[in-house]
């Protein structure tokens, strides 16, 4: 901050951009306290509110109010007391002295009783909470201007004062507390916090029929985005029942999508396999030589590049999720590597059953042990199901893929130059559609440093 040219003073812009720095730190702070679920800040909005003002309302007017009623009443029961002591020094008497207890006990509601002796006991100490006493004490001082002692907290029901009267004695009064203090302000605080605790679960349980359609509508695009069947109706607030008519809008474009790229792709595949099936027919006639086995094995290559390339782009959506018992799959996965003759164990551990797309699974995990086979030669299965995901290791003793390029196989076509090939003499798509198929799933396909000293390919997707 500065003097301006007018002897105002202008703001340097460093300390507002520190201000606002500081502003952003504090309000990230905060919001890490803050819970992260629409469910909860709802609450939060709703509660926080009611809260402060009850809070601010009963203080303010339990606060006045309390302490005019408390004060009021003292005052009353002081005026009493004055009262009875002018009455006692005008009619010092004994006879005098009964009628007027009497009186006392009975229009006044003041248990009167005269002490011999000039000496008060000792001060008692104040407790914690003290209007009662502030109140009295006041009044006493204002109004009898004489020595007193107080008495709140020996009989919680009632209130024991003690005057000295000069020539007479100690005046000792006692009454009951209601009559010198507000006691019943607990039925207003009673009152205030139920109806706030009705209102509350009134609130809860309608806010609560308000976010159940948001929730279910984000449960049903999760399920689409696994493809999985959605049994969804839309209800709920008019926004609500919008976005979940513009979800299903989206949902059948998709499928509508998805369903002319497979006729188109199943169209091009028919068309390209009768061409290499005539090829094969023209090979097939010729005689036998070093040529044509050339022709042979480009034929092949080429059919097994199409099928690769059509899986890449078809990306297998036509398949529906259904119930898969993972350790059987696994087994199967096991039994096609040792035929091949690659020494493969298998563990898993936890609920086999899993709800996915069987065939894609087995495509992604497939290719992943293919490519171990070719670079390995021992070769580790192990698949673990918990409450929320379900994650497939596979782990060979071949010379791995440098930490710098593991995400750049995953790349379509890419192809490694060195230690490793993924799809030697293939597309170079083994790895892509892994994880094509896997983030299909809502999960991924990570790649990383093996016990076994090769790569680990990890496949972790949602249950």
């Amino acid at each position: 901050m500065r003097r301006g040219a007018r002897g105002g003073f202008v703001v340097m812009p460093e300390y507002i951009g520190r201000f606002r720095g500081a502003w952003r730190s504090f309000a990230r702070w905060i919001a890490g306290f803050l819970p992260k679920g629409l469910y909860a800040r709802a609450l939060l909005i709703l509660i926080l509110p009611m809260v402060i003002l009850q809070s601010v309302m009963t203080y303010f007017f339990m606060e006045r109010h309390w302490q005019l009623v408390t004060y009021r009443l003292s005052a009353m029961v002081v005026q009493n007391i004055a009262a009875v002591m002018d009455a006692y020094s005008l009619n010092p008497r004994d006879e005098n002295r009964t009628a007027l207890r009497r009186i006392a006990a009975q229009r006044l509601g003041l248990d009167v009783d005269v002490l011999p002796g000039d000496q008060l006991p000792p001060a008692l100490p104040k407790p914690f909470f003290s209007l009662l006493d502030r109140a009295l004490s006041r009044e006493l001082e204002t109004q009898i201007q004489r020595r007193y002692w107080i008495d709140t907290v020996g009989r919680s029901n009632l209130v024991e004062i003690r005057i000295l009267l000069d020539g007479i004695g100690v005046l000792r009064i006692v009454t009951h507390r209601n009559t010198a203090y507000a006691s019943n302000s607990h039925i207003f605080l009673m009152w205030m916090v139920g109806s706030s605790m009705v209102l509350l679960a009134v609130a809860v349980a309608f806010l609560r029929n308000q976010i159940k359609p948001i929730l279910r509508l984000a449960g049903a695009a999760e399920d689409f985005g696994k493809g999985r069947e959605a049994d969804f109706r839309p209800h709920g607030a008019r926004e609500v029942r919008q976005a979940a008519y513009a979800f299903f809008e989206m949902r059948r474009r998709i499928e509508r999508a998805i369903e002319q790229r497979t006729a188109m792709l199943n169209g091009v595949s028919h068309d390209l396999r009768t061409i290499l099936t005539r090829f094969k027919l023209s090979l097939a006639l010729l005689e036998e030589s070093s040529e044509v086995e050339a022709l042979r094995k480009d034929v092949d290559e080429m059919q097994r590049m199409l099928e690769d390339y059509l899986s890449f782009a078809r990306g297998d959506m036509g398949e529906v999720a259904a119930p898969t018992d993972m350790r059987a799959l696994l087994e199967e996965l096991k039994s096609d590597a040792e035929r091949h003759g690659h020494e493969t164990r298998v563990n898993f551990t936890g609920d086999p059953v899993v709800t996915l797309r069987a065939d894609a699974i087995k495509r992604c995990l497939g290719n992943l042990v293919g490519n171990a086979q070719r670079h390995a030669n021992g070769i580790s299965i192990e698949g673990t199901r918990d409450q929320r995901f379900l994650t497939i290791n596979v782990d060979d003793d071949g010379p791995g893929i440098p930490a710098e390029r593991r995400e750049d196989v995953f790349r379509p076509f890419f192809r490694l130059d060195e230690a490793r090939n993924q799809d030697e003499g293939g597309t170079g798509l083994g790895l892509a559609i892994a994880r094509d198929i896997a983030r299909s799933h809502g999960g991924d396909v990570l790649l990383g440093e093996s016990p076994s000293g090769g790569l680990r390919a990890t496949v972790r997707v949602p249950v």
